[in-house]
């Protein structure tokens, strides 16, 4: 079987977002500096919340819910990207058989 690298790049992020619960509990550097400048309160809440803050709900185990968030969101990217790449691949691969210009 030839070796797929989007499996292994697959795989290499499901393993890496089970680490994901030891990140740092601090703010990133954009908070930081909106809280250290005193302008924090201005911000605004994004418009939706498909996983709010990283935390699947319904589950009481805050470690397992973030997991499971980082899981689901590694693999919906991961079939949202794999699907555009077939289809422009197909695409493409139909124009070859036409004869039609790349572009």
């Amino acid at each position: 079987m030839k070796f797929k690298w989007w499996i292994a790049g697959y795989l290499v992020a499901m393993a890496l977002v089970l680490i994901a619960p030891l990140a740092s509990p601090d703010p990133d550097g954009l908070e930081r500096v909106a809280e250290d400048k005193g302008f924090i309160e201005e911000g605004n809440d994004a418009p939706y919340s498909i996983i709010a803050d990283y935390v699947f709900p319904g589950i009481e185990n805050e470690t397992v819910a973030t997991i499971l968030a980082g899981w689901i969101g590694v693999t919906v990217m991961m079939v949202v990207v794999a699907g555009s790449a077939y289809l422009i691949h197909r695409r493409n691969a139909g124009k070859a058989a036409t004869g039609q210009a790349s572009g």
